[in-house]
């Protein structure tokens, strides 16, 4: 049985730590997070980030936008 949680509520594959790639097309450019800490389904590959990388990454998109970057590439493992 598997814990609370750990069940993708879209297929119903198990949700475990890993990373993923974030991408964002702010208008004047792109914007690529990679090394992103999320929680991954094994089957289906949905990905979920908590809030406080949610905040990271939206701080990152919103420096490319007042730069006008046209391709701003960030790792959050670094």
């Amino acid at each position: 049985m598997s814990a609370p949680g750990s069940v993708c509520p879209l297929c119903g594959g198990h949700k475990a730590p890993g990373t993923a790639t974030f991408t964002a097309d702010i208008g004047t450019g792109v914007v690529v997070v990679r090394h992103v800490c999320a929680t991954v389904c094994a089957q289906c590959g949905e990905e979920w980030i908590d809030n406080e990388t949610a905040r990271k990454i939206e701080s990152i998109v919103e420096d490319a936008r007042a730069k006008k970057r046209q391709v701003e590439v960030a790792d959050l493992a670094a």
